[in-house]
């Protein structure tokens, strides 16, 4: 069956032009981020911290997409530099206490590894870094993405709430394209890092406007499929409010409900579901509506290779973002509080 009955031959060949390049290896990032940063001044670092994901991951699998979230969620605000993990003080309240941020998990994880390196390492090894390298693990360890990350990041000494703007689940696709560019991320990796949504779990306060709330004659959200409207309204009734103080009671439901890894594997099943029009939240199924990620995802739905590729180019795309260098910023001691 045609998947893209709209789209011409031009945009296909564009497209696939663009994963074949994709496909092969990425070109070196400019120093001073490098790979294998402390090979000299921590060798163990990268391994340390593996250690610790794998060993946290073998009792809780769900710290595998809470992995990579944390590092979208850090490296979206003021770049990749640990910000996301400070801890408010009276009067100033950091990033974690933004609405978004309040059900980040695992930052327990990121202390463990940190923990692990300043033994091996004192004072060396960035929170920042300890961030992007959990989420590198974590990907290699839910879906086989396995890529080799540019390291050397300092990490920040501001953390605020007030500059929290993440995209949110409900945008709209020139929304939330608009959000990516203005980090230096494109269309592409808008569409492919939306993939990791087919882990984990979806807070139900997060849909519930588009299950009864929304501007269709019928309440629900008409680009739905109706059995996972069905299914999802049974699981989340209509007085489902989210505040900060019961977000983490929410009702909760899979990300995806169609995932042959199960809920904490990373694979390209969201693809599907959102050409079917199955995707849970808003923003998964903006990919149907654009042309171009609309046929980025009928690519990735069944070329999972193109999936794994495109995912860690566009994860060191991220890690890469607006980072700190050098003499900027610090080398934390604690990540949940700045050196002074």
């Amino acid at each position: 069956m045609d998947l893209l009955p709209r789209h011409s031959l031009l945009l296909l060949l564009a497209l696939t032009v663009h994963l074949q390049a994709a496909a092969m290896p990425a070109p070196p990032v400019a120093a001073p981020l490098q790979l294998r940063f402390y090979a000299r001044s921590c060798p163990r670092a990268e391994a340390i911290v593996r250690r610790v994901v794998r060993r946290r991951a073998a009792l809780d699998r769900s710290v595998l997409p809470a992995l990579i979230r944390l590092h979208f969620h850090d490296c979206f605000v003021r770049g990749c530099d640990g910000s996301v993990l400070i801890d408010s003080t009276p009067g100033h309240p950091a990033e974690k206490a933004a609405p978004p941020n309040l059900t980040l998990r695992m930052l327990d994880v990121v202390d463990d590894a940190k923990a692990a390196v300043e033994k091996a390492c004192p004072g060396v090894v960035s929170c920042a870094d300890v961030v992007a390298l959990a989420a590198r693990d974590a990907a290699a360890m839910a879906g086989s993405v396995r890529y080799e990350l540019p390291t050397g990041r300092r990490d920040g000494t501001v953390s605020s709430a007030a500059e929290v703007n993440l995209p949110s689940p409900s945008a709209s696709f020139a929304e939330a394209l608009a959000a990516f560019r203005s980090i230096g991320l494109g269309v592409v990796d808008l569409a492919t890092l939306l993939g990791s949504h087919t882990m984990g779990f979806c807070h139900c306060g997060l849909i519930v406007d588009r299950l009864y709330n929304h501007s269709s004659a019928t309440g629900s959200d008409p680009t739905m499929e109706p059995g996972l409207l069905a299914v999802l309204r049974h699981r989340c009734p209509p007085h489902t409010v989210v505040t900060p103080q019961n977000e983490s009671r929410d009702a909760i439901v899979p990300m995806n409900f169609v995932a042959p890894l199960g809920p904490f594997g990373l694979d390209n099943s969201l693809y599907p579901s959102v050409l079917a029009g199955r995707a849970v939240l808003q923003i998964d199924q903006e990919l149907a509506s654009s042309d171009i990620a609309r046929g980025i995802a009928a690519m990735f739905a069944t070329r999972p290779g193109n999936f794994r590729r495109q995912f860690a180019r566009s994860m060191v795309k991220l890690g890469s973002v607006n980072v700190l260098t050098g003499r900027q910023g610090e080398v934390r001691l604690n990540c949940r509080r700045f050196n002074s």
